[in-house]
């Protein structure tokens, strides 16, 4: 307070603010280094000149004009008529290298099965074309009855495969006639047995991989078991087993896990005087037997009702699953009635028919072979075969399908080799032969692999099994090649 000369008082008052302290920073950047690139082409004039420009230098070739308009009309019609051609419709160009048709990728083999002079006698490939499963038993003479044997599994595509040591062992108390792994489930494998049993083992349990079996009872089979089979049932996504016997029985099994056992729920007898026969033929029955003796089996892939037999007679038939005949046997204790399923008798073979197999691309044709050493090409609508090959001079003990090749299959031989026929070409020797071993030992059975397409497996009576690779030329399908199959099921037997 300030006193001014007039004695009042004056009042001075002084204010002020200050913000916070502001922050400031510089800062620089520089690159270290600094490229140029640039790229420049030719003057246009001199990449055109040497093709487009004729050097008036040089003389023109004596004649040269006049042969080409000589030769221009020529060369356009041979042009015109090349369009034209369908010479070379069916060729296509692969550059690899077709020295080799087959080469054998692994040889596999169980010391233990070796040892007892075991065969192998059924292979089968999982549904994930990964796994091979093999089957243990004899296709000579001697007590089968009472010889041990066992079923083998190798991952191929495991890390580390050892060909003498299978990544699963499964002891088998009689031998195994017959092997067909699950086509959704890779983990599960029907066999058949020497005694008549039917077994389901799954190779994920350890360490006993035995799921259900039919044991021996009234609706077991009596004798061995020759062909078993995976069949869909009518509840989708079910599975039966289907078995076949030389006791002249087939038998179709449901998988009941609560019981622990297969449960009978068809069956069907091949009884001689309810199989149909041509006027022309006749047939024995086994011995003194009241039924026919089956010796293999096929279910056809475009028709549930349908499947084929043949017999240790010679006989081949196609029967339905529908029928509703009642087979002319005692069935005394079997909990279901057996049916006669014969419906057509194809022309009988001189011998045992070993094997049949449908063709995956036409639903009329069906290739069969046995102790005649022919592959029998037959059609569904005919009696006689379309087509007879001669295969071996021995036994032929398995024949199937190519699964990619319409026009192609393979024959195991009691020689010892697997040979692979084209009926595209025009000569009808094999286009490739497997050969692998003593020519003493037989092919006792062999697989196509459905997934990996250019594997193929061969069991041997040297108790091994070999997976041959196939070129390209044996498992790419061909320009026109189903048509060519077309003609072939259309032709009128003789």
């Amino acid at each position: 307070r300030l006193t001014d000369q007039t004695g009042f008082y004056l009042l001075v008052f002084q204010r002020g603010c200050q913000t916070r302290v502001v922050h400031s920073a510089e800062a620089e950047v520089q690159t270290v280094l600094a490229t140029i690139s640039c790229t420049q082409t030719e003057p246009q004039y001199q990449t055109k000149e040497p093709l487009f420009q004729q050097n008036h230098d040089e003389s023109e070739p004596p004649g040269l004009k006049d042969f080409l308009q000589r030769a221009e009309d020529t060369v356009i019609r041979e042009l015109i008529r090349n369009a034209k051609s369908h010479a070379f419709d069916e060729f296509q160009v692969n550059w690899e290298d077709h020295s080799q048709l087959v080469s054998c990728l692994h040889c596999l083999q169980h010391p233990g099965a070796q040892e007892r002079d075991l065969h192998v006698t059924s292979v089968s490939w999982s549904c994930t074309g990964s796994v091979i499963a093999c089957a243990y038993g004899r296709i000579d003479d001697g007590d089968w009855s009472t010889e041990r044997s066992c079923v083998c599994t190798w991952n191929l595509d495991r890390r580390g495969l050892n060909p003498k040591q299978a990544d699963l062992v499964i002891d088998v108390p009689t031998a195994v006639t017959a092997l067909c792994c699950h086509p959704n489930q890779p983990a599960l494998i029907a066999g058949g047995l020497y005694s008549g049993e039917v077994v389901v083992w799954d190779t994920s349990r350890t360490p006993d991989p035995l799921l259900v079996q039919t044991g021996m009872s009234a609706d077991s089979h009596k004798e061995p078991v020759y062909q078993v089979a995976w069949v869909p049932l009518q509840k989708k996504g079910e599975f039966g087993v289907l078995s076949a016997s030389s006791g002249g029985r087939v038998l179709l099994w449901m998988v009941d896990l609560d019981q622990g056992r297969l449960v009978l729920n068809a069956a069907y007898a091949l009884v001689p005087q309810q199989v149909p026969h041509r006027s022309n033929t006749s047939f024995k029955a086994r011995g003194s037997s009241s039924t026919v003796g089956i010796t293999s089996l096929a279910l056809s892939p475009w028709d549930s009702d349908t499947f084929l037999v043949g017999s240790e007679g010679g006989l081949l038939l196609r029967c339905s699953f529908n029928s509703q005949m009642t087979a002319a046997v005692s069935f005394e204790g079997q909990s279901v009635t057996l049916k006669a399923p014969a419906v057509f008798p194809f022309r009988p073979c001189s011998g045992p028919v070993h094997s049949i197999h449908c063709s995956p691309f036409h639903r009329n044709l069906f290739v069969s072979a046995g102790t005649d050493g022919l592959a029998h090409l037959h059609s569904l609508l005919q009696a006689n075969p379309l087509l007879s090959l001669r295969v071996s001079d021995s036994y032929v003990f398995q024949v199937q399908w190519s699964p990619t090749r319409p026009l192609v299959f393979a024959a195991a031989t009691g020689q010892g080799d697997v040979q692979i026929f084209d009926l595209g070409h025009r000569s009808l020797r094999p286009s490739a032969t497997i050969e692998q071993g003593g020519v003493d030992q037989a092919a006792t059975c062999l697989a196509f692999n459905c997934q990996n397409t250019h594997l193929l497996a061969v069991g041997k009576t040297d108790g091994t099994v070999g997976v041959w690779q196939l070129s390209h030329d044996l498992t790419e399908q061909r320009h026109r090649e189903s048509s060519q199959l077309e003609q072939i099921a259309n032709q009128v037997a003789e």
